[in-house]
């Protein structure tokens, strides 16, 4: 008979990305390919030291180049991968629109972990077709974790639908974790029990 399956090591390091103009004035930004503002690059810039530490044996970021610019200046820039499955929410006909203006026109208080997305531009998707793609991440992340930490390069709602499936919880759970641009989470293994180790740290 063999052992029970060894606990993982390794930690999986959340980054979203630094401040877009967007993420000032609470717009939705999916697919919108915005850059960082000056303030985003410089809070980039910190996130050097904030990951020191770490053994990490694989660095994923979502195609995006407010991601891609972020793991750069993070210094992580020749070794960050591309992964399409950390892409942020496809928010359809709300991209580029905040909750105040969505409310206004439906008339009820709407939110997107609630309520979704309607088609436009783009078709949108569901938070579980979100969940669906960031546990692909998981499942690549999985084989490094046995002993090594990874980290990710992404978005505020990916990230929070992210740790949710993590922690073998319901993805519309993803609404009560709050992730500031240019935060740094922790997830881990506590035993066998999938953990929060830090959340949403800014310094």
């Amino acid at each position: 008979m063999t052992g029970a399956p060894a606990v993982p090591e390794g930690r999986i390091v959340l980054v979203r990305h630094g401040k877009t103009e967007w993420s000032e004035s609470g717009q939705h930004t999916g697919t919108t390919d915005l850059p960082l503002t000056e303030q985003g690059e410089a809070d980039a810039a910190t996130l050097g030291e904030r990951l020191t530490g770490f053994d990490f044996g694989l660095v994923l970021s979502s195609p995006m180049q407010r991601a891609r610019r972020t793991a750069e200046i993070a210094g992580f820039g020749s070794r960050a991968e591309v992964d399409d499955n950390l892409v942020e929410w496809d928010y359809g006909a709300y991209e580029g629109r905040t909750t105040k203006e969505i409310r206004a026109e439906l008339g009820y208080d709407w939110a997107v972990f609630e309520h979704g997305v309607v088609p436009g531009t783009t078709p949108g998707e569901t938070v579980e077709e979100v969940a669906a793609r960031t546990s692909r991440v998981l499942l690549r992340a999985a084989p490094v974790l046995a002993s090594r930490d990874v980290l990710l390069f992404g978005h505020g709602h990916a990230l929070r639908i992210l740790a949710t499936v993590f922690l073998r919880e319901q993805p519309r759970g993803a609404a009560k974790l709050l992730l500031d641009a240019g935060s740094v989470s922790v997830l881990e293994y506590e035993r066998e029990q999938p953990a929060i180790k830090l959340w949403n740290s800014l310094g």
